[in-house]
């Protein structure tokens, strides 16, 4: 199991990796837009990949390359909330192929993706991190290098335990 807390360590069979979390630090009722981290554990069985930009994955998570067209519906009022969609235009949508770094790796955090609640929190990922580790809008963020060596080392149905 994967746990992460509130001193910016997520732990992996006794690895210790560096993370960045939400600006607004943890919480266990998390709302759409509050830039907190969610609390609780969470299953992850899928990896987004740019098959353009990371050439190679061990791994023995479920891998899908990410196209352009592709996003995360955050919006609570549309009925694919919490789930990924395919842009007909260029709405405002967490988009998954982006010209940054950010999500070139990104595991999904089954985080209110079964029985969604509106308005609950969407998108929550483990992404690379941003310089310095800047906080996240509520995703959890590593490093390419610790990313893709955890990504090696993690079981097929993984889960992640959020402590804060």
């Amino acid at each position: 199991m994967i746990i992460v807390n509130n001193k910016s360590e997520l732990w992996y069979n006794k690895i210790c990796y560096k993370c960045a979390y939400g600006k607004n630090g943890f919480i266990k009722s998390k709302k759409e837009g509050d830039g907190c981290t969610p609390i609780g554990t969470f299953h992850i069985n899928k990896l987004f990949f740019r098959k353009d930009r990371i050439k190679k994955i061990v791994t023995k998570i479920r891998t899908i390359s990410t196209i352009k067209n592709m996003a995360w519906e955050d919006n609570p009022r549309k009925k694919n909330y919490n789930k990924l969609i395919t842009l007909q235009k260029n709405f405002r949508r967490e988009r998954l192929y982006r010209k940054d770094h950010l999500y070139d790796l990104v595991l999904v955090v089954e985080y209110n993706t079964k029985k969604i609640i509106k308005g609950k929190g969407s998108a929550i990922f483990i992404h690379i991190a941003k310089p310095k580790y800047k906080p996240t809008e509520g995703c959890i963020a590593l490093t390419k290098k610790d990313f893709l060596n955890l990504l090696k080392k993690i079981k097929k149905k993984e889960k992640i335990k959020i402590i804060g």
